[in-house]
């Protein structure tokens, strides 16, 4: 059988890992406080992937734009999918447009999780910088000792037990130190706000009547991690490309039967396209109530900086871009207008030499 340990020390994505609980223990050291250091490695990580997202905006505004030559392009090849692809695919390549920038966002966002849910439950590893070894022998020590002193699920990768037995338990605590599995100068506080950000907000309403200081400040992870994700579910939904035609398409869907799928999407692609929609609100709802507080911690101020992200983009690139498709619009309407009165004045010119003709003729 495969050690769980080994496993874990030879994991593809270790080198993240290092690096992660590096620039947490770097900002641990420097603030003094294991909360600061979570949010200002949010921020920081997040903060690294907004060139990303202002290049998926820009290229989303590409496709926006080039999708009038989009649908000549499906006239053209009909049902000649292979060659609508490859036409499609060189016109975004000549144009900028596409590429792999709004499939790696949501990617990466979702590789960071894992960096960030091993420091916050292995932080004897990442911010102590206890051995692998040591943090064996102090399990083994533990177990020893009676199940009841570390919990029955420790190990490298989750030892919040760990490190719960080592701030309660003096006994235990001292017979580490003693055997230099630790030293006192690598205990750290994990505490933010008053909260011990190793605990788990509970679901179980029992736990909040038996322990009220502890777990009643917890849900206001849960209560925050919804309410930023479903503000910034909106925003992107408000603030993307040529929202507002879209509703009112679909609104005249809804007024008139006869217009069904002018909105360019069926019912079977919106109702997939919101079950996505919610399901990331869900998840990050669910690992919150399922994870150590600290991933609660890193959830709100990630949604945050991502509201902050949008607000950014939308003014610097969609509202401009709306703008200008609204003038250049305008400007075809105005054309039109122009030409309208200039065929129908010619009309009501020709008209009028026509009927003075025939009356001549008469004459």
């Amino acid at each position: 059988m495969v050690d769980v340990n080994i496993m874990l020390a030879f994991s593809p994505l270790e080198p993240l890992y290092f690096v992660f609980g590096w620039l947490t223990r770097v900002l641990y050291n420097f603030f003094g406080n294991y909360g600061l250091a979570i949010i200002f490695l949010t921020i920081i990580v997040r903060g690294l992937m907004i060139p990303l997202n202002i290049k998926s905006q820009k290229s989303m505004l590409k496709m926006q734009a080039l999708s009038g030559k989009q649908a000549e392009l499906q006239r053209k090849y009909g049902d000649d999918k292979e060659k609508y692809q490859e036409a499609l695919m060189q016109m975004q390549k000549e144009n900028g447009a596409g590429g792999l920038s709004g499939c790696l966002l949501p990617f990466l966002q979702l590789i960071f999780i894992w960096p960030i849910f091993r420091i916050v439950s292995g932080p004897l590893i990442y911010l102590s910088e206890v051995s692998r070894e040591n943090i064996d022998l102090m399990i083994a020590l533990g177990k020893s000792m009676g199940d009841k002193v570390i919990g029955p699920v420790v190990n490298q990768m989750n030892h919040i037990g760990l490190v719960k037995a080592l701030s309660e338990n003096t006994q235990f605590l001292t017979e580490c130190v003693k055997r230099g599995f630790l030293r006192m100068d690598q205990m750290v506080d994990l505490h933010f706000l008053g909260m011990d950000l190793t605990m788990t907000p509970a679901w179980n309403p029992k736990l909040y009547i038996q322990d009220p200081k502890t777990y009643f400040p917890l849900l206001i992870f849960p209560i925050l991690v919804l309410a930023t994700s479903i503000i910034s579910m909106e925003l992107t939904k408000v603030m993307k490309p040529g929202y507002k035609e879209e509703k009112e398409a679909k609104q005249r869907e809804k007024n008139n039967p006869a217009r069904k799928g002018q909105s360019g999407t069926d019912d079977a692609t919106a109702n997939s396209m919101k079950l996505m929609t919610w399901m990331m609100p869900a998840v990050m709802l669910w690992t919150t109530f399922t994870m150590p507080a600290a991933m609660g911690l890193y959830w709100v101020v990630g949604s945050l900086m991502g509201i902050l992200t949008q607000i950014i983009v939308y003014y610097m690139f969609t509202k401009p871009y709306e703008k200008k498709k609204a003038e250049i619009e305008a400007k075809k309407e105005a054309v039109f207008k122009k030409s309208a009165r200039a065929a129908l004045a010619e009309g009501n010119t020709d008209g009028k030499s026509s009927g003075k003709g025939k009356k001549g003729k008469k004459n």
